[in-house]
């Protein structure tokens, strides 16, 4: 087999013989959206470290509390999603998934985005929406192939300088946060799909005040502008 789904109400463990199919490319342990199910393995056991074929691994909607620092071995490994569970952290030998592309992270409990990420240089998909994360590492800026970053209904009060350095973003969303300021560089992303009235980078649910929400609505040009401005003062 190259690709496998397991399903049950009562999931709470990878049945062992999972970890024989070493020509295993997709594995796949969460329940179908539609169905609202969650769940109940806790844990990932440190097994997975052996389908080092795996490219796609799906772990969505379960009670996972700790990934194990074996997943640093997948080195093939394009796309990880663990939306919907109960981490706060992840380990230091994710950064070795060199190939991975396309990683999720929202509902879970990081309060800050987990350093290890900062060294994925071929992620170009990162959602970390829902979260309580309160902190963007100025390191964000090595994620030079990052086109969609998803960071709503967060904490973040500011975002580093160093998110403007990601030119490729073509999808930014921060609604929901306590955003009060941007930096001074951020219409330097002329990148970013924003959309009809400059929306689609959703500053809503933001008490934003530099600039304030009526220039955000400008785009980038009238971001820009503003901050210029206040330099002239």
């Amino acid at each position: 087999k190259k690709k496998l789904k397991i399903s049950g109400r009562e999931l709470l463990s990878v049945p062992i013989q999972v970890f024989g199919l070493d020509q295993l490319q997709v594995l796949e342990m969460s329940p179908e959206r539609e169905s609202c199910l969650r769940y109940r393995m806790e844990l990932l056991p440190q097994e997975i470290g052996r389908l080092r074929n795996l490219t796609c691994l799906y772990l969505d909607s379960n009670n996972l509390r700790k990934i194990p620092a074996e997943i640093g071995t997948l080195s093939r490994l394009e796309r990880l999603t663990l939306s919907n569970n109960s981490l706060s952290s992840l380990p230091a030998e994710m950064g070795a998934l060199q190939r991975l592309h396309s990683l999720h992270l929202a509902n879970n409990s990081f309060t800050e985005l987990p350093a290890a990420l900062c060294q994925l240089r071929s992620l170009t998909f990162l959602d970390v929406s829902d979260n309580k994360i309160d902190t963007i590492p100025s390191s964000i800026r090595h994620l030079e192939k990052l086109e969609t970053l998803l960071l709503l209904f967060n904490s973040l009060e500011s975002l580093p300088e160093d998110v403007c350095l990601l030119r490729n973003l073509h999808t930014l969303w921060l609604g929901n946060n306590h955003l009060r300021s941007l930096p001074a560089a951020f219409g330097e992303l002329v990148n970013l799909d924003w959309g009809y009235n400059y929306c689609s980078c959703n500053f809503e649910g933001n008490p934003l005040e530099n600039p304030p929400p009526e220039v955000c609505s400008r785009g980038p040009e009238g971001i820009t502008d503003y901050f210029l401005s206040l330099r002239r003062i």
